[in-house]
């Protein structure tokens, strides 16, 4: 990870930018031929450490948790992590008595109900997190 008040100290150092041009930032570099100035570069480094700590958070959160998808009226339920975890199947005893084929249609009916629950969920804690951040939309 970048430190950024470091980065401003050896640019300090090496005349990349002076005292005088840090009170305006904006500008401190775009001075030099740059085109963006410190202060969006500072934040820019801000906003991706937020995503990375808030990315971090949200991957614990999506490991527990729990998602169930169904089908058959409830005869069949497969249980997935918001990170597509395989956690359990439930499998109802008269299901058993529709045949092998109805049954293997059921489950994929719950396994696919429990998939786009846990992808739906994701997205939206995804998009939860960066979405407060002023990134550009299909971050």
């Amino acid at each position: 990870m970048l430190d950024v008040d470091r980065t401003y100290a050896i640019a300090t150092i090496n005349g990349i930018i002076d005292e005088k041009t840090y009170g305006n930032t904006d500008t401190a570099m775009s001075d030099k031929g740059f085109g963006f100035g410190l202060g969006k570069m500072k934040e820019a480094f801000q906003k991706a450490q937020q995503i990375q700590e808030g990315a971090k958070k949200l991957q614990e959160e999506l490991d527990e948790l729990r998602l169930t998808g169904e089908s058959g009226g409830g005869l069949v339920k497969i249980t997935l992590s918001g990170n597509q975890e395989p956690q359990s199947v439930e499998i109802a005893p008269e299901a058993l008595n529709e045949g092998a084929e109805v049954l293997s249609d059921l489950v994929l009916a719950a396994l696919k109900d429990a998939y786009q629950l846990s992808t739906g969920t994701m997205k939206q804690k995804m998009e939860d997190l960066t979405g407060g951040l002023g990134l550009p939309a299909g971050f």
